[in-house]
């Protein structure tokens, strides 16, 4: 099975060079898609970002795309959204503004290779009417205590109707001091949780959110904020009992986004997602299925229809890369050992020790139907014990639309931050 696979590789295969950017096919595979899923196969791998950044820029200028949207906390990158687009003033520069990001894992957007992209998403901004501005825009479900923190600013400056309510959310949660595990270990077991009232402040936003329009994207932040705050209680107070079920909240919250986003731009958006191949490769072609466990790669293929989607997975060989030995530890650069015998890294390798793209056709697709294994590295990393549970099992074909290899990858820059939480 290896050597035919090795074969089909060497035949299907494209050498390119990251170096300079080489993926003019994987940009001319795409047709009419509504949404582009990028990758990546660890959260601190300098080329991951780099190669996003330029399949990302011409997927904007050739294709019209209108939004990118990442794995990461929606008040953060709302902040970078507000300095790109022109509303706000109060950043000099991207290398400041990605200093907001002091939630732990910092450097996962917090780093040196993203700042090219911010800056020419600012300049190509510039000149655009405000319905042309690309924007860029947060995924994650954990800033629940920050999205609070936002709303409440927000409708004491319009003197809003919603504002009692909204403190009294608020007002439930202060007990716990900020501490999501607190409120998780509370909700979950003595049921003292603040269920009702984040629900009532979603429902109250939303029937009120013509309220809150403006030319500044107001009503799209305060509802997408409040539905955090529900989602995010939700999920702690899940993650608990329920492994399984908290990654699935979390995994539908960030579709829901994606769909808050495309109504806020009329249904006629074209986004580019930022996120891990565990979230972007769809979990029907691996072994999460099994466990019951989805990702945004599937919900968003069964909604939209998979013509309208292009998934791509990131991969690597042998390299560095940065993460932690233990969740909310100081990062680190760690050697990423090479790929284990038989995964699909190292029939990757066997296939010619460069870097290349493959394209999944309907003519080669059954050419890769093999289960096979494919690594995941997360933000907790031990290299010691990468072969116990590193790699997920995998139909590489069926997970993805496209798969960029990078034989030999480095470990991101960090950029520093302090006021890190968790």
């Amino acid at each position: 099975m290896e050597d035919k696979i090795i074969q089909a590789i060497q035949q299907h295969s494209i050498p390119i060079s990251t170096s300079k950017n080489d993926l003019e096919p994987l940009v001319t595979a795409l047709t009419n898609e509504k949404y582009v899923l990028l990758g990546e196969s660890s959260h601190g791998t300098s080329e991951f970002y780099k190669i996003r950044t330029h399949i990302t820029k011409k997927l904007i200028r050739e294709k019209d795309f209108t939004f990118i949207a990442v794995e990461g906390d929606w008040p953060a990158c709302q902040l970078v959204n507000q300095y790109i687009k022109g509303y706000s003033n109060h950043y000099e520069d991207a290398r400041e503004v990605l200093k907001s990001f002091k939630r732990w894992p910092t450097w996962m957007w917090a780093n040196e290779e993203i700042i090219d992209l911010i800056e020419w998403l600012k300049e190509f901004n510039q000149d655009k009417p405000l319905e042309k501005k690309v924007g860029f825009y947060g995924l994650d479900i954990y800033s629940l205590w920050e999205s609070m923190d936002e709303i409440l600013t927000y409708l004491k400056k319009r003197n809003s109707p919603d504002l009692e309510v909204a403190r009294k959310a608020f007002a439930c949660f202060e007990p716990f001091n900020r501490e999501a595990e607190k409120y998780a270990l509370s909700s979950s077991f003595y049921n003292e949780g603040c269920h009702e009232e984040v629900i009532k402040l979603l429902t109250d936003i939303n029937k009120n959110k013509h309220l809150y329009h403006d030319s500044q994207e107001s009503r799209l932040n305060v509802e997408v904020n409040a539905l955090i705050t529900a989602n995010a209680e939700n999920y702690y107070t899940t993650m608990i009992t329920n492994d399984n079920e908290s990654w699935n909240i979390r995994d539908r919250h960030m579709v829901e986004i994606i769909h808050k986003i495309d109504s806020y731009y009329n249904h006629h958006a074209k986004g580019i997602i930022w996120e891990h191949n565990t979230h972007v490769g769809d979990a029907r072609a691996t072994d999460m299925k099994n466990e019951g466990i989805i990702n945004v790669g599937q919900l968003v293929r069964e909604q939209v229809g998979p013509e309208n989607v292009f998934i791509v997975g990131f991969g690597t060989h042998h390299g560095t890369v940065i993460a932690a030995n233990e969740w909310g530890a100081n990062f680190e650069k760690m050697r990423t050992p090479p790929a284990v015998a038989g995964s699909w890294e190292n029939l990757l390798y066997r296939a010619g020790a460069y870097d290349k793209l493959l394209v999944f056709t309907e003519d080669n697709r059954i050419l890769f139907a093999n289960t096979i294994s494919h690594r995941a590295i997360g933000v907790v990393y031990q290299p010691q014990f990468e072969h116990y549970g590193n790699y997920v099992p995998s139909v590489i074909s069926e997970r993805y639309d496209a798969f960029v290899f990078v034989n030999t990858t480095n470990a991101l820059t960090p950029l520093e931050v302090t006021g890190v939480f968790v």
